[in-house]
């Protein structure tokens, strides 16, 4: 049995396909899914999603969004999204660094809040850009 895998972003869809496990970053932790798993709608944070099928595995960064899940199909629908070996490791370094120093300078609570989102995405970005280069 399989599952059917979409996901998709703003700018368009991602990644169309089949597997047997997708694991997704949900709000309340990580989620595994498979064939036949209960409905389900959350929201996603900043992190990987991983979806497997047999030996293979391939990897996309979201940036938050909504998990849809049906019994055999997951929808992914991301702020933003895009494959694990397309991040480009300097442009999330700056990206960390001016959410750090957003953070900083921080003047009202939405300022603080909006920078600490900044900074897990960023965070979660280059997570995923060391585990890469250590896989390899």
């Amino acid at each position: 049995m399989e599952l059917k895998v979409d996901i998709v972003s703003a700018e368009g869809e991602i990644h169309a396909g089949t597997a047997s496990m997708v694991f997704a970053p949900a709000e309340m932790g990580e989620v595994g899914i498979a064939p036949r798993h209960a409905p389900l709608l959350t929201r996603l944070n900043p992190g990987v999603v991983r979806v497997k099928n047999g030996d293979e595995e391939q990897e996309f960064f979201v940036s938050g969004g909504l998990l849809e899940v049906q019994p055999y199909k997951v929808t992914v629908m991301a702020d933003t999204a895009q494959r694990a070996h397309d991040i480009d490791e300097a442009a999330a370094i700056e990206a960390k660094k001016r959410a750090e120093e957003a953070l900083s300078q921080a003047g009202s609570d939405i300022d603080m809040a909006r920078a600490q989102a900044e900074l897990a995405e960023a965070a979660a970005r280059l997570h995923l850009v060391s585990k890469l280069k250590t896989k390899r």
